[in-house]
């Protein structure tokens, strides 16, 4: 019986940073990579020790599903750790995206953790792991990124429950919850041929160092991991502070007024 990893969003960012430090944590047979750019897989197998399995497959499409399903049935494996790290944002007023963008964050961001999940529990061992990747926009609603916290709140309710659900199979499910981090996450959310919308960030982390965090709290077998002092003070904040206070301090900061103009 293979022993293996799968990781989701694995060419790059939080993804490719974890499978780098876990390979120093487990010895497995193989590690499952799945994205979309079968190059930056292929850069990431030369990168590390363990043996990669490459699997190139847009997880906004419902059909790379049933792709994966057929894989991980015609192998016999035993999955020690299933991390859920592909996702995308847009920074903008929600008239000025098209739907069809809307639609495909969310089929990534949210459809794509629980099919990933749901196909892979069948092989998930006994004390198995299951980390997703949220963020500190799903503690709370936020304009200008309306559908992106949407989707990360969706993350952190569903890994919250997911983690009692599966307790009597002794299967952890830890949801990080970043803050700003620098990975390549702003070079799609972020359209730098238009005036931003944020413009303010009140920190930038090391993508290294919150995922080394998660990590540590994955064998810790914690919650939800939160890096970063004003990530776990903005965390608190918004829990006590009514949504319409929190809305309009953002709006503030960004100075944003809510109309949807064309960007310049």
């Amino acid at each position: 019986m293979k022993k293996i990893i799968v990781v989701t969003g694995a060419s790059s960012g939080m993804g490719r940073d974890f499978i780098k430090q876990i390979e120093e944590i487990e010895k497995v047979d193989e590690i499952w990579a799945i994205a979309r750019s079968v190059k930056k897989l292929e850069e990431l197998k030369e990168e590390i020790k363990t043996p990669v399995k490459i699997i190139p497959l847009d997880l906004a499409k419902k059909e790379s599903f049933e792709e994966y399903k057929k894989i991980i049935e015609a192998e016999e494996v035993k999955i020690r750790i299933l991390a859920n790290c592909a996702g995308f944002g847009i920074f903008d007023h929600t008239e000025n995206i098209d739907y069809k963008v809307l639609n495909e964050m969310v089929d990534l961001n949210c459809s794509s953790y629980v099919n990933t999940i749901s196909i892979s529990l069948p092989y998930i061992e006994e004390g198995g792991k299951i980390m997703n990747i949220a963020s500190c926009a799903g503690f709370q609603p936020i304009p200008y990124i309306a559908c992106y916290g949407a989707t990360k709140a969706f993350v952190l309710s569903y890994g919250r429950a997911l983690n009692v659900e599966l307790k009597y199979r002794k299967i952890h499910v830890l949801t990080v919850t970043p803050f700003w981090t620098k990975t390549a996450f702003f070079d799609r959310a972020v359209d730098t041929d238009k005036k931003p919308v944020v413009i303010k960030y009140a920190a930038m982390y090391d993508p290294h160092k919150v995922m080394k965090k998660a990590i540590k709290d994955l064998y810790k077998k914690k919650e939800i991991s939160c890096y970063g002092f004003k990530n776990n003070a903005q965390r608190i904040l918004v829990r006590l502070l009514p949504k319409k206070m929190v809305m309009g301090t953002w709006m503030r900061q960004q100075k944003l007024n809510g109309t949807p103009q064309i960007r310049k």
